[in-house]
């Protein structure tokens, strides 16, 4: 009898540290993959963890094998700047892990004639805005608009979503034995840029926002490789994982399309330098704009539209811009280097 639980790959990132404190505190079983040991404060909050990497097919076989997994949130990937520097390599672990991944749900799912829940985090990567001008005539922009990503990691999220679909509506369509209930459950989320108290950012180019904070709490001079004006979308990691549980909580009959992009506020880089400052005032902060990275920036939306998931499944963040900073963001971080 395999004991059923919930998957976590890239269980040690900064989006898998808040997501198994939430479900520890709902007592939910979890098994938790990473690459690295998971943090020790985590192990005692989950039902099992295992060290390995999603491009070991017998090693996640293994792991189908003994656990039925109600939802797999598969937050493992290699970021943007550093799958720039090694793209085939960011393509093997972002695409090949992926897809292993699917094709075991999606035979759990077959196995069990009960849909596993696929839970992917996909990006503001995915976008392609082809100029500056074009990003600041946009406006907020929907999921099926400007998807012509320019990184590799945009590339390989945004195949992956299509890969998700497939499966989750298309999967094996020509066999005779074909059975549209038994295909996996397959829902994405396209996050923005990511904001933690908790974690240390780790490559992601709109690491500009989280690594300006760090520096001025440690007290550290930072240079931060956008222009003033670049503007991005943002979010707060308990925002995030909010998100992600309640799209996995979400009735299916209620989804009206399986990629959701969802957003909370949306500064420019001046504007992150002003808040930080309030906080932390003898920080020293300067603009030496990267021109590689910046124009990975100019080419993502200044801002998204998040309509569906406000409508399908009642999204709505808790952190607007003041907030984030002034109740969770500046206070945390304050006290994690101090």
């Amino acid at each position: 009898m395999q004991e059923e639980a919930i998957l976590i790959t890239g269980a040690n990132g900064e989006i898998g540290h808040g997501l198994i404190h939430h479900l520890a505190k709902q007592n939910q079983a979890v098994i938790a993959l990473d690459l690295q040991p998971l943090d020790e404060v985590l192990q005692p909050l989950v039902l099992h963890w295992q060290t390995g990497d999603i491009l070991d097919f017998p090693l996640l076989e293994k792991l189908f094998e003994k656990y039925r997994f109600s939802v797999v949130f598969h937050l493992a990937s290699i970021l943007s700047t550093k799958a720039e520097h090694n793209p085939e390599l960011a393509h093997r672990v972002n695409v090949e892990g992926t897809l292993n991944l699917l094709r075991l749900s999606s035979a759990q799912s077959s196995r069990n004639h009960h849909s596993v829940r696929f839970i992917y985090p996909s990006s503001i990567a995915v976008y392609g805005l082809p100029t500056l001008a074009v990003k600041q005539a946009a406006g907020k922009v929907r999921e099926d608009q400007f998807t012509q990503p320019t990184t590799m990691y945009g590339i390989n999220k945004l195949y992956c979503e299509h890969l998700g679909r497939y499966y989750s509506k298309h999967y094996k369509q020509l066999a005779d034995s074909a059975n549209p209930d038994d295909l996996l459950d397959f829902r994405s989320l396209r996050f923005p840029g990511l904001i933690s108290s908790d974690t240390v950012p780790t490559g992601g180019t709109s690491d500009y926002g989280p690594e300006m904070l760090h520096a001025a709490a440690k007290g550290a001079p930072y240079n931060c490789f956008v222009r003033p004006d670049a503007r991005l979308p943002f979010m707060v990691m308990p925002d995030a994982v909010k998100s992600l549980v309640m799209l996995a909580a979400a009735p299916r009959e209620n989804l009206s399309q399986t990629v959701y992009n969802v957003t909370s506020f949306s500064p420019n880089a001046q504007e992150l330098k002003d808040i930080t400052l309030q906080t932390f005032p003898e920080a020293e902060i300067h603009f030496v704009p990267d021109h590689d990275r910046q124009g990975i920036v100019d080419s993502w939306p200044a801002d998204i539209d998040d309509t569906a998931a406000r409508q399908d499944w009642y999204w709505q963040p808790d952190y607007d811009f003041e907030r984030a900073f002034k109740d969770y963001l500046s206070p945390a971080i304050r006290r994690r280097y101090c």
